[in-house]
């Protein structure tokens, strides 16, 4: 679940995930918190620090449609931004206390819905120290000869990278007030066979399913991005890492050349059995959304996938003429498999041009919390090396004029250490490049920053390096274990930098038939398409979408700060023929804002209800009741 990139053609991609996708000239969705404490390459969903303090720091409060909160809780130790996603199954509740702003307390909060009115926290299964979970927190019941009962299933990323863990947790919550820990830290190595705990790779999601006499598990390595890692899940104690295999290489189809959607990894999935096979919906980034039958989980046999179109068509409704930025986050099928609704997200309402003094396109996207250029605004000055600027370190002189741009390398310590070191320097903006190492190198990354200047980052090392004539050799650079910074003088002058911008709006909703993942049509909330919430009113791009089990037709959208949305596929006759279209049937933003970040629907007497978990706060419990779907 994660700010996005904004590449150098002006095209945002982003989310998420991962450990870096090593790729030259294209931005990864990951975002950067910093290199101390809390381990960098991890995707933040950094949001707007006012989201619940000062009105300018969220929208409005709104209630639209026959949707009402039938029951909330906060949840123990919650601090800003602390909650990510949700799951349910049966009457429990599961909510993940991750560690991108706290490195302490995570783990996934235990909540009794048994009454949807009466929320009850019952638990807390704490993360091994150092480490948390986020996007991947999923509950089912599976019956095979190793296990029959419950499961939860966890990620694991790290905010301490001495401590923390890799791999997917197993937990047996047949009697969720008493789970047991089945396995903790288990993934891919990077070998043949799967490996636990330090060893394992970092995960950013997991999803798994029943097979009938045998239950697997796919997970999200954040080491090998573009792998779908397959875990025989049978037997959960003993799990085995069974199949693994690149989309990209495996269906070369679905990719889009040409298209400045090279940002391909795997971000999110589900599995549903149609029509006798086990089919995996993969949300597979700027390579859209992939359908494959993965009924022999060794075999996997592609079906269908979704391409962006040529202009982004949801952009185009406000206007907006901007190419498409990819980011295909998460998805699911309607209940009767005839559509597929799809979430791009994106944090970056403005796209991003950067260039050298030679017409090259420079990649980078704006910091996180640093004054970003508004709509139609360019920054241009000679780039000045400023070396590593931790505390400790030789920094740059002052700037000799005021349209200067200091240009230092990531390493060490957190980027905002880096900004405060020379944003009094009286440098027009600050650039950061990426460092050596296997997640660095020409990975381009968006970054988590507090600075007064404009600062533009994570560029490709490369692209740094030819700013000021220095050599590289990426071989070399991989292999590097971060310590050596780069062979440039101090205060040595390169070539100039130009970045522009302008407004291209928020992350929204796909609609695709399911058969063929044709798109038929989008959705966005009015706010996402409107440049004055461009900032001061938290992230407005959709983070999921939950479909409903009793109703084919209905979805309900979390949509961060925007709020929750719920959205009906409706047809209409045009020219002879019926075409479906996303209609917004209801919508809440609660008092104070929301900050929603997962969504999930759900059964209890006989009505469907909506969990939604806010990430500061807790637990919601949504009921949407039209009178014509209203119970006895």
């Amino acid at each position: 679940m994660l700010n996005r990139l904004t590449k150098a053609a002006g095209v945002t991609g982003a989310a998420a995930l991962l450990a870096v996708a090593a790729m030259s000239g294209a931005s990864a969705h990951v975002v950067v918190e910093d290199d101390g404490v809390i381990d960098s390459g991890k995707e933040t969903h950094a949001h707007d620090e006012q989201q619940h303090g000062d009105t300018k720091g969220h929208l409005e409060p709104r209630s639209s449609g026959p949707l009402s909160v039938v029951g909330q809780t906060s949840l123990s130790n919650v601090v800003e931004g602390k909650i990510a996603d949700v799951g349910v199954h049966k009457t429990t509740a599961y909510l993940a206390a991750w560690g991108g702003q706290t490195c302490d307390k995570n783990g996934v909060h235990v909540v009794d819905i048994a009454d949807v009115t009466d929320p009850k926290e019952i638990g807390f299964i704490p993360s091994k120290i150092g480490s948390y979970p986020g996007e991947g927190v999923q509950a089912l019941s599976i019956g095979t000869t190793g296990f029959t009962g419950d499961l939860l299933l966890t990620n694991n990323e790290t905010c301490n990278a001495t401590t923390g863990v890799g791999g997917m947790n197993i937990y047996d919550v047949t009697n969720p007030a008493a789970p047991v820990t089945l396995m903790e830290g288990y993934g891919d190595d990077s070998g043949s066979a799967g490996a636990t705990n330090k060893k394992a790779h970092e995960i950013h999601s997991v999803f798994a399913w029943d097979a009938g006499d045998r239950a697997y598990a796919v997970i999200v390595d954040n080491a090998e991005v573009t792998d779908v890692d397959i875990v025989d899940i049978t037997n959960p104690r003993k799990p085995a890492l069974v199949a693994e295999y690149d989309l990209a290489e495996t269906f070369p189809t679905i990719l889009q050349p040409g298209m400045d959607l090279d940002e391909v990894f795997l971000h999110d999935m589900v599995v549903k059995e149609i029509g006798g096979r086990f089919v995996m919906l993969a949300s597979y980034w700027d390579a859209g959304y992939v359908q494959f039958d993965i009924t022999d989980v060794t075999n996997p046999k592609y079906l269908s996938d979704s391409d962006f179109k040529s202009l982004d068509p949801e952009a185009a409704e406000s206007g907006l003429q901007v190419a498409p930025e990819g980011n295909a986050h998460q998805a699911e099928f309607t209940a009767d498999n005839r559509y597929v609704l799809a979430a791009d997200e994106d944090f970056a309402p403005y796209a991003l041009k950067g260039t050298t003094g030679t017409g090259e396109a420079f990649t980078s996207s704006q910091g996180s919390g640093t004054p970003a250029l508004e709509e139609g605004a360019t920054l241009a000055g000679d780039s000045v090396f400023g070396g590593r600027a931790c505390n400790g370190d030789a920094l740059p002189a002052a700037a000799t004029a005021a349209t200067q741009i200091v240009v230092v390398e990531r390493g060490l310590c957190a980027f905002t250490e880096k900004i405060a070191n020379v944003q009094g320097l009286g440098y027009a903006a600050a650039v950061v490049f990426n460092r050596e190492g296997s997640d660095g190198c020409n990975a381009a990354l968006s970054m988590s920053v507090e600075g007064t200047i404009p600062t533009f980052g994570v560029a490709p090392r490369e692209q740094g390096y030819a700013l000021f004539g220095a050599s590289y050799n990426d071989a070399a650079c991989l292999a590097g274990d971060g310590s050596v910074q780069a062979p440039i003088a101090l205060n040595k002058v390169g070539t100039s930098l130009s970045f522009s911008s302008y407004f291209d709006g928020w992350g929204y909703v796909h609609l695709y038939d399911a058969a063929s993942m044709k798109e038929l049509d989008t959705y966005a909330i009015d706010e996402a398409h409107d440049p004055s919430k461009a900032s001061g009113f938290g992230d407005l791009s959709v983070h999921e979408v939950a479909t409903s089990a009793k109703d084919a037709s209905l979805a309900y959208v979390s949509y961060y700060a925007g709020g929750l949305r719920v959205i009906d596929v409706e047809t209409t006759k045009v020219r002879g023929k019926l075409v479906p279209s996303i209609v917004e049937k209801a919508a809440r933003i609660e008092d104070g804002g929301n900050n929603f970040w997962g969504v999930e629907a759900f059964q209890s007497g006989g009505k469907e209800y909506v969990a939604a978990s806010d990430r500061d706060f807790g637990l919601y419990i949504y009921e949407y009741a039209p009178v014509n779907q209203q119970q006895p």
